[in-house]
């Protein structure tokens, strides 16, 4: 049974999973299976009776639900972190604040080509992947129980994957998390202050210095932020104030996926392809439309390692200058 723990000093909630430990030996591995074993991945065409059933797929006319025929398919996870069954059972122990582990947690399979990547991918197919991440979260967050989704997507073993078959994942969770806690309230004290939004305020300096700037078309722009925690760390926004991911257009969705793709491609090549992780920080669930927030992508190659001053202080060391990295980015060629 999983359970949530609240740290009663930061406030920070902690997932206590102890089903994952007994996920099967090919969940455990430390490398990703490799494409000579694709006939052994749960997420191959063909291989659909080797997962949950599908929650979602885009598919070929004509063509079954759990069979082959799909060019994007959502599943629940095997082995989730949170579950959709049962109720919270809010709790005190002592002085500790407990419930049970309710949520939901989702695989969205990017392609049915086993190597296939959002860098090499057809930006066709890259829309496909952000009308399921939009449509699963419209879905999830008809269940009143949830206050938050978190859209992500781990590349490679070192950022956390275990399946090398392209997918990213979607958590529903009944709270909200702390570094979404933090990131809504610093926007609403720079509102508060100065009556705009510090993300548009960002994305206005820059356009207009540039120095920072990775990739941008008409409603989207890609940057190395101007404090980053990583080197190479990249932000992703809508150049126009939304603060909730679902409300993207059709003309976004295609606009996302060029700049995803191109920056995504210029890490590939800058940094002889990395692990990393992308990640969507959108409004809450019951709060879709502030004035104060900006839904955005946070994109962290896995280059550098975070040791004990990180762990310690909250305060990250980046060796690397956000200008050069910028600059170094916008030189490689695609």
């Amino acid at each position: 049974m999983q359970e949530l723990r609240k740290d009663p000093v930061i406030g920070r909630w902690v997932i206590i999973s102890t089903e994952r430990a007994l996920r099967p030996q090919d969940y455990l591995v430390d490398k990703e299976i490799s494409v000579t074993d694709k006939t052994h991945c749960p997420f191959e065409p063909g291989n659909e009776k080797m997962t949950p059933h599908e929650v979602l797929s885009y598919r070929l006319p004509a063509t079954n639900k759990n069979e082959p025929g799909w060019w994007v398919r959502v599943i629940p996870n095997k082995y989730p972190v949170l579950r959709v069954e049962g109720n919270f059972n809010k709790r005190g122990v002592g002085m500790y604040d407990q419930m049970n582990g309710v949520g939901a947690h989702e695989i969205v399979i990017e392609s049915p080509s086993h190597s296939d990547e959002m860098s090499n991918m057809d930006e066709k197919q890259i829309e496909e992947i952000i009308w399921a991440w939009r449509d699963r979260l419209l879905d999830l967050s008809k269940d009143k129980r949830f206050k938050y989704i978190l859209i992500f997507k781990n590349k490679g073993s070192q950022a956390g994957a275990s399946l090398e078959h392209p997918h990213s994942q979607i958590i529903a969770l009944p709270i909200i998390p702390i570094r979404v806690t933090q990131e809504l309230s610093g926007a609403k004290q720079y509102y508060e202050y100065k009556d705009r939004c510090v993300f548009c305020d960002i994305v206005l300096q820059e356009l207009d210095e540039r120095e920072r700037l990775v990739e941008e078309n008409g409603e989207f722009i890609s940057l190395v932020p101007f404090a980053p925690r990583f080197p190479f760390e990249i932000s992703i926004l809508p150049k126009k104030h939304e603060s909730h991911f679902p409300e993207i257009t059709r003309s976004e969705v295609v606009s996302l996926a060029k700049v995803l793709k191109k920056t995504l491609l210029r890490l590939k090549n800058a940094l002889n392809d990395p692990p990393y992780n992308l990640i969507i920080h959108t409004s809450p669930i019951m709060e879709p439309l502030l004035s104060y927030y900006h839904w955005h992508i946070e994109l962290m190659p896995r280059i550098t390692k975070v040791a004990g001053f990180e762990w310690g202080s909250g305060i990250y060391i980046n060796p690397t200058i956000p200008e050069d990295a910028a600059s170094f980015l916008r030189e490689i060629e695609l």
